[in-house]
């Protein structure tokens, strides 16, 4: 079978899929998304098996460390994709839930009802752990779901969404309700963003390259998500105890993610007092700084920053720093160089705190707390299938509702239009 063809068979089979899932009862759903916790469990040894031949490749080809680190699965990690599934399981379908309802005059009774999208794509790069949690939200949400992950982790994805379709359909749901291309060839990608006869939605995560190749040659609608180039801004006002706990937290936890911050703004009146310590223990971490004119006075062996820094996603041990004289250039340095993503001011002053919530434009704004909540799980969502840095239907992390739309519902009573 050609690859076109190919491509073309999954779709029609997703789409088929996703009519019974539409249908599908919330116990069934719950079921399966149970089965497919404990069949991952049940396969932790063949899973941990041909991930390990991923981290082999990846080693080999000398991948950075970060990317390496979105690769590796550990005992912990599956168990981690087992528990997102049951923590999905737990939560209310959104279904067929009448968001609100209201009477006109002429007597017609008028609702909006949650329904699925039907049928999702999901093309992504790296983490394995993507394959389980898209793979039991999108169930959840009476989608079918057609998976092309990364050509680095396709032994994992494999192994993965071999037990998620296997247990899935055990309980009793469709067997294309989930679907992995099991090819490399990035040709299939193609074939597929023309499919919008049967695909009604493209999520793209990866880095900005493709995601605008996704975006550019798709004909089907793409909710996507570009970078990640997320801020702490240290007020005058901040507690500095807690400004450096955030700030450090928010760089060295785990900076191969989109939610790590890149990018570290201080005010000038405390940035003295405040940049020595917190930069040597940066540096002591191992993370490379590059600072502004004014950070290098204070803190000489920082390395220059240059404009492409600020607008840079490093995805490593790599943070830019700068000084800024006010709340507002805090604020327009944010605007100018953020990706709409994640922001976070550290600061004791409610006007600061509000004003920064009030003005900065992204999908998730903190006050006196790390960017590296904004999560699918963090949120309570279960899990989550991406996060959106767009404006319009889903933004930050999508849960089940984001995998829903609506239509109208009307009850009449034999009334006609005059």
């Amino acid at each position: 079978m050609s690859l076109k063809n190919e491509m073309l068979a999954m779709a029609q089979g997703a789409r088929k899929a996703a009519r019974e899932l539409a249908c599908a009862s919330t116990e069934t759903k719950n079921r399966a998304l149970l089965s497919m916790a404990n069949g991952l469990r049940k396969s932790e040894k063949n899973i941990l098996t041909e991930n390990e031949k991923d981290v082999k490749g990846a080693d080999e080809k000398g991948l950075p460390k970060a990317l390496v680190d979105r690769l590796l699965l550990n005992s912990s990690r599956i168990e981690s994709m087992a528990g997102g599934l049951e923590e999905v399981a737990k939560l209310p379908d959104p279904v067929g839930e009448v968001i609100k309802m209201w009477k006109r005059p002429n007597g017609l009774e008028i609702g909006k009802r949650r329904v699925p999208i039907g049928v999702i794509a999901l093309i992504y790069e790296a983490r394995p752990n993507v394959t389980a949690d898209s793979s039991g939200l999108s169930l959840k949400a009476g989608n079918a779901i057609i998976l092309r992950g990364g050509s680095e982790a396709i032994h994992s994805n494999l192994a993965i969404a071999r037990v998620l379709s296997e247990e899935a359909s055990r309980a009793g749901l469709p067997e294309e309700a989930i679907q992995l291309i099991k090819t490399t060839d990035r040709e299939a990608v193609r074939e597929l963003l023309k499919l919008n006869e049967f695909i009604d939605l493209i999520i793209p995560r990866g880095g900005e390259s493709l995601i605008k190749t996704v975006v550019e040659e798709s004909t089907i609608p793409v909710i996507k998500h570009y970078k990640g180039i997320c801020h702490t801004y240290v007020d005058e006002f901040a507690d500095l105890g807690m400004a450096m706990n955030i700030s450090f937290n928010a760089k060295v936890q785990r900076p191969g993610v989109c939610n790590a911050m890149e990018t570290l703004l201080v005010h000038r009146a405390i940035a003295r007092q405040f940049l020595p310590t917190m930069l040597k223990k940066f540096q002591e971490s191992g993370v490379e700084v590059r600072g502004c004119q004014e950070v290098r006075k204070i803190v000489p062996e920082t390395k220059e920053a240059t404009e492409e820094d600020w607008k840079t996603e490093y995805l490593d041990l790599v943070l830019s720093v700068k000084v800024v004289s006010s709340l507002k250039e805090a604020i327009e340095h944010i605007h100018k160089y953020g990706s709409n993503h994640s922001e976070a001011i550290v600061t004791e002053n409610c006007r600061a705190a509000k004003k920064f919530l009030d003005e900065v434009d992204a999908a998730a704004v903190y006050v006196n707390a790390s960017t590296r909540f904004t999560d699918g799980g963090e949120f309570g969502l279960g899990a989550e299938i991406g996060i959106s840095t767009e404006k319009i239907h889903a933004r930050g992390p999508m849960g089940l509702e984001e995998l829903c739309t609506y239509k109208y519902i009307i009850y009449g009573e034999g009334q006609i239009r005059q």
